[in-house]
């Protein structure tokens, strides 16, 4: 007797095939990039993709795989460049020489006091404290705390700003200011996650975007620390840099490190999603109760993805800037550094890390080259209406190409919101490809 057996499901399989006609698809425009603006402009446009790569999966695993709605994006990627900077800058000898470096020192001894003060008047409900109280005297001792600590800052700060322009940095090789970018982030994503990851989804969205602010504005006011709007410049490289092999050819090499750097991610990532603890963290996502029934530590495992997705956002932020070899706290703008990477997220698809990857290359792509797309169609529509309708541009027009790449980017997710809610390349969960 023969037994029958079900037919294979052919879903999975033309699931894989639509991933790789996308990215065959995705490969033919860089290609045409390549071909339009030439290898160094091309280059240069993926060593920044693949930077933004890591960045949309770190939002990925705290979006996607646990639900955290992070829209202060920006401010772990100022953080994770600007530990970057401090570890790799040259040494500054004449703050060093001054008088400033010993009484920066005893202020940041006042610091670590001051935070270790707070932390433990806040762990008062430990030794049986009322809770009101505990947060009375937490509050109170945090603001006497930070009005002290700001008074012994102000007179070193004023004297390195004075004698040595700023503090500089310790001159350490790239690597170890990318994993400081990373240690960093991770550290402030603690924080921040201990804070604020028990509120509910929009009020964690309005944390972490004032939390970022706070950080823009630290960084952008600290003279003494980041140089303010005068800037930090040049940035060392990882790799031998243009004055050493040309812009091609040292683009090329920086794109090998980012792009390694990626896959690395990449794989270690979607090793974890696919073990238990991915498991475990997209049942707490679907359904937190059911979890926490089971036993599970759902706080605890939402601070982890919350802290992995900050280390890796930092990270990528230090890879950015490095390779941009300037650092200008002015310079980050939410348009730039929280919103087009969720747009990236978004469009690739919340939960695969595939899609992140793909998301964050097609739409830095759009992003990049609406400008010059949109330079040669204002020329040829200023060409043919002057031709052939007596059309008069305005004289602004050419500075209007520039506004295009945000018209782009909004038509982009409202197409793909139409017509691919769960994004191009959606997350498969069994049951469901």
């Amino acid at each position: 007797m023969t037994i029958a057996t079900p037919a294979e499901d052919p879903r999975p399989k033309r699931t894989f095939n639509r991933d790789i006609a996308l990215f065959a698809a995705l490969a033919a425009i860089v290609a045409l990039v390549f071909a339009l603006q030439g290898s160094a402009y091309a280059t240069r446009m993926l060593v920044e993709a693949s930077a933004y790569a890591i960045i949309a999966i770190g939002l990925n695993i705290q979006w996607g795989y646990a639900g955290l709605f992070n829209v202060g994006v920006m401010g772990f990627i100022m953080a994770g460049a600007f530990a970057s900077v401090l570890v790799t800058f040259p040494v500054n000898e004449a703050f060093w020489a001054s008088p400033g470096a010993p009484m920066l020192g005893e202020a940041l001894l006042w610091l670590l006091a001051g935070i270790v003060l707070v932390g433990l008047v806040s762990q008062g409900r430990r030794v049986g404290l009322p809770k009101g109280f505990v947060t009375a005297a937490t509050i109170v001792t945090g603001a006497v705390a930070f009005m002290v600590v700001s008074a012994k800052f102000d007179a070193p700060t004023t004297i390195i700003e004075r004698d040595a322009g700023f503090i500089g940095g310790f001159g350490l090789p790239v690597v170890l200011g990318w994993a400081a970018a990373g240690l960093v982030a991770g550290l402030i994503a603690w924080v921040m996650g201990k804070i604020c990851l028990g509120l509910r989804a929009d009020y964690l969205a309005i944390a972490t975007l004032g939390i970022a602010q706070i950080i823009k504005t630290f960084l952008r006011n600290a003279d003494w620390l980041t140089r303010g709007t005068l800037t930090v410049s040049p940035l060392p490289w990882p790799t031998p840099g243009v004055q050493d092999l040309g812009f091609v050819a040292a683009r090329s090499l920086y794109l090998a490190l980012t792009a390694a750097m990626l896959l690395a991610v990449f794989l270690l990532i979607q090793r974890a999603y696919h073990a238990p603890w991915g498991r475990m963290i997209r049942a707490i996502r679907d359904n937190e109760p059911a979890a926490a029934s089971m036993g599970k530590n759902v706080e605890r495992r939402r601070l982890e993805v919350f802290v992995l997705g900050g280390v890796l956002i930092g990270v990528g932020g230090a890879a950015l800037v490095h390779f941009n070899a300037i650092f200008d706290p002015s310079g980050f703008v939410d348009l730039n550094h929280t919103f087009l990477i969720w747009v990236m997220v978004i469009l690739g698809g919340a939960g695969n890390n595939r899609g992140a990857v793909f998301g964050a290359v097609l739409v830095y792509i759009i992003w990049v080259m609406s400008e010059p797309a949109a330079l040669a169609l204002f020329s040829l529509a200023r060409d043919w209406g002057d031709r052939w309708f007596g059309w008069v541009a305005p004289a602004d027009l050419d500075s209007r190409a520039l506004q295009m790449r945000v018209f782009v980017i909004g038509l982009t997710i409202t197409l793909v919101l139409r017509f691919a809610p769960h994004g191009v390349l959606p997350e498969r969960l069994r049951g469901r490809d």
